[in-house]
Parts: C-alpha cells; sequence; structure tokens
C-alpha cells in the first residue's frame, strides 16, 4: 500500500487520483499504524509553513516522517512536502521544519529590474534534470510541470548547479535532481536524500510526465543510482 499523508494541507485527492490512474492503491491516512506499515509514502500538501507544521506536530505525524526516512522507507514529497523536510522557513515569520533535509526556504523576492514579475510562482515552469535517478527521466533532459509557491529550497550542501548555503559540519548532503527558474533565481525544483525525494512542483497535475514519475514511483525500492 502507498500511503498518502492526511495532515488537513489538501491536494491529498488530486495524488490519490493520480496514482490509481497509474496502477498504484493509495490510501489517504492519518493513522499512525497504517502509516507505518505502508510500503511506501507520499507526504503532499498546498498551505502555510506554521499551519502545516502545527498539524503535523498534533498528529504526531512529524516523527512518522523521520522514522519512515530513517528507515529507508521510499518517500515522495511535493509542494510544502518538500519544504516542511528542510530545517525551517522563512514563511510565517520563520519556521522550524523537520530537519530531514540541511537547508532552509526562502521567498522569492521581485528582482528590482523586472518588478512585473508574479508571486506566487504559478504555471508551468521548464525543469532540467540535473543527475540519474530511478523515478525521474535521465539528466540532461527538459520537462515542464505545474508549480505553485511564492518560497523555494536552498539545500545545505555543495551544488554549483543551484544556489545553496555553505554545508553544515556533520550533515549528510543530498543532491539536486532537477533546477528551474523564477524571478531571477535558479532553484532546485528536485532534491533528494537517501530514500527521500522531494519536488517543488506537483507531479500530479504535471500531464504525462508527472504521472510517468508517479508510475515510476509506485515500484521503487529506496535505492539511488
Amino acid at each position: 500500500m502507498t500511503a498518502i499523508l492526511d495532515y488537513d494541507a489538501g491536494n491529498t485527492e488530486s495524488m490519490r487520483l493520480a496514482l490509481e490512474k497509474v496502477g498504484a492503491k493509495p490510501e489517504v491516512t492519518c493513522d499512525i499504524a497504517k502509516l507505518a506499515r505502508a510500503q511506501r509514502l507520499v507526504f503532499p500538501g498546498v498551505g502555510s509553513a506554521a499551519q502545516c507544521m502545527r498539524i503535523l506536530r498534533e498528529r504526531r505525524l512529524d516523527q512518522v516522517i523521520r522514522d519512515a526516512f530513517r528507515d529507508g522507507k521510499p518517500i515522495l514529497a511535493v509542494c510544502i512536502g518538500i519544504q516542511l523536510l528542510f530545517d525551517r522557513s522563512e514563511e510565517d515569520g520563520g519556521v522550524p521544519a523537520l530537519g530531514v533535509f540541511p537547508g532552509q526556504v526562502e521567498r522569492f523576492i521581485p528582482p528590482p529590474d523586472d518588478p512585473g514579475v508574479k508571486i506566487p510562482h504559478m504555471g508551468w515552469n521548464r525543469v532540467r534534470f540535473l543527475a540519474p535517478h530511478p523515478i525521474l527521466p535521465p539528466p540532461g533532459g527538459y520537462g515542464e510541470f505545474y508549480f505553485v509557491h511564492s518560497y523555494y529550497p536552498v539545500p545545505a550542501w555543495e551544488d554549483t548547479a543551484v544556489r545553496h548555503l555553505p554545508p553544515l559540519p556533520g550533515r549528510p548532503g543530498g543532491k539536486v535532481y532537477g533546477a528551474t527558474d523564477h524571478a531571477g533565481v535558479d532553484f532546485a525544483a528536485i532534491v533528494g536524500l537517501g530514500s527521500c525525494l522531494a519536488t517543488q512542483f506537483h507531479p500530479e497535475k504535471s500531464g504525462e510526465v508527472g504521472l510517468a514519475i508517479l508510475e515510476r514511483f509506485k515500484t521503487w525500492d529506496g535505492q539511488t543510482c
């Protein structure tokens, strides 16, 4: 069973329908016992960092996510899901997050030479694939994906392809698997560490290329290339 984490953050129904379309057997749940038994975990969401983290903690789902990561269970995080995996977010005055990925989440700022840039970033953007991963298209290619967000992840590990923070001593670095740009910022659109892959875009709303990612996720064993 593929468990879709239910924490009142929206987007669970469209994710369920997309997974069913590719032949998976998803269940939307916040039941800790069911989440522990699931073969893989989807961490979706649309909302504010503070509210989402509050609900995760109240339902003890924050520890469910950390335990799944520790145990090597395949995890796919989407939209606010990718942001909450980092150490903190600038949203809502600054919010401590899950700390699975080292780094932080920052807000887009319209560039001075182009104040007409729209925030939130909403619509289709071309993502370039940077590194091989079992559920992604091969590196060197591109794909069009649907985004809705005002904040973007800034990993704290060395990666010359996108903006990054200095590496944090004692913290393992992940990999940026895909990148795109908005508001003059070249940012990480796909990041991964261990058995967890996370996208800032919505694969469930991104047509065939997004469904192909979900189809490969349904059989992924959590191992990387």
